[in-house]
C-alpha cells in the first residue's frame, strides 16, 4: 500500500469524472431520466456525499452511518450542478488531505466490521471511492446523452 499510488486514484477518477460529466451544465441539474431517479445535480451531489461518507465510516470506531434514508434526504435537497460541484470538489481535496493526514499502518488497519467492507484494510476504502464514482460517472454519460450532449472520453 502506498499513500502516492492511493492519491493518484483519487486524482485519476476525479479527471475521469470531470471530463465525463463536463459537458452538463446548469441547464441539466434537475434533469432525471424519469420519475423517482435522482436529478443530474443529485447524481454529483451523491458522489460527492459518499466520498465523505467512506471516509468518515474508515476512521470513527462506530464504522459506516447505515443511515441511507438520511443520506437520500440531503442528497434530495440538491438542485443545482454548480453546487454538487463545489461539494464534489472540497469531497475529493479532503479525500487527498485524509490519505495525507495519516501513516501507512494507520490506513492499514482494519475497518470496523460490519456490513460494509468490515476486516479489511482502511485504504481499501479509496477503491471503493474510485468504483462509485465510476458507476455515477457512467449514469451521468447516459443522462448526457438524453440531453443531446456528447460526453468527453474519460481517459484522454
Amino acid at each position: 500500500m502506498d499513500i502516492k499510488s492511493l492519491a493518484a486514484q483519487l486524482k485519476a477518477s476525479k479527471q475521469h469524472f470531470d471530463r465525463s460529466t463536463g459537458c452538463l451544465t446548469e441547464d441539466d441539474s434537475t434533469f432525471a431520466p424519469s420519475e423517482g431517479m435522482m436529478t443530474a445535480a443529485q447524481q454529483v451531489a451523491h458522489v460527492a456525499q459518499t466520498i465523505d461518507w467512506f471516509l468518515e465510516g474508515a476512521f470513527r470506531p462506530e464504522g459506516f452511518d447505515l443511515d441511507f434514508a438520511k443520506h437520500a434526504a440531503v442528497v434530495a435537497n440538491v438542485s443545482s450542478l454548480a453546487a454538487a460541484r463545489e461539494w464534489l470538489d472540497r469531497a475529493f481535496v479532503d479525500a487527498e488531505k485524509a490519505l495525507a493526514e495519516r501513516s501507512p499502518a494507520e490506513l492499514a488497519q482494519p475497518l470496523p466490521e460490519g456490513p460494509v467492507m468490515g476486516g479489511q484494510p482502511r485504504f481499501t476504502v479509496i477503491g471503493a471511492i474510485a468504483d462509485h464514482t465510476t458507476h455515477h460517472r457512467g449514469a451521468l454519460t447516459v443522462y448526457s446523452r438524453l440531453r443531446g450532449h456528447v460526453p468527453a472520453m474519460p481517459y484522454m
